[in-house]
C-alpha cells in the first residue's frame, strides 16, 4: 500500500516523530513511503525507505496528486501548518481536491493520521 507523505517547513519534525511513534506499522514490507522532496530526505535520515518526489513548491504536491488520480496513492497524510502562509497553496489545494475526488483517505493534522493508522491496523 503505497501511503503519501507530506508535511509543511513547521511540521517536518511532527511528521518525523509521528512516523518514528508508529515505526511498527510503516515498517511493514507491504507499506510503501512515497514524498515530497524535503519531507522525504528528513524522514530518510531518520530510517524510513521513502521514494521522494520534487519539493512541494515546485511541483511535488502535483506529483503526489498525480499517483492519487492513477490509483497508486492509497492514503495522503499531509501535515500542514495552518498558522503560515505558503506560496504554492493553489497545488495544495489541488491536492485535497484530488483526494476527495479519488475517495483517498487524508490526514491533515497526527490526530486524524492516528485514526487512520488505528482503522488500517485493526485496532
Amino acid at each position: 500500500m503505497e501511503i503519501a507523505i507530506i508535511a509543511h517547513d513547521g511540521k517536518k519534525a511532527e511528521m518525523v516523530q509521528f512516523l518514528n511513534e508508529h515505526a511498527n506499522f510503516f515498517h511493514q514490507k507491504h507499506i510503501e513511503l512515497v514524498a515530497t522532496g524535503t519531507t522525504g530526505s528528513k524522514v530518510e535520515r531518520a530510517g524510513f525507505k521513502v521514494t521522494s518526489f520534487l519539493s512541494g513548491p515546485i511541483g511535488g504536491d502535483a506529483q503526489i496528486a498525480g499517483r492519487v488520480a492513477e490509483g497508486k496513492c492509497k492514503m495522503v497524510l499531509f501535515f500542514r501548518d495552518p498558522l503560515e502562509k505558503h506560496p504554492h497553496e493553489p497545488d495544495v489545494l489541488m491536492l485535497l481536491r484530488i483526494c476527495d475526488v479519488h475517495d483517498v483517505p487524508l490526514a491533515s493534522n497526527p490526530a486524524s493520521a492516528v485514526l487512520l493508522i488505528k482503522g488500517l491496523s485493526g485496532s
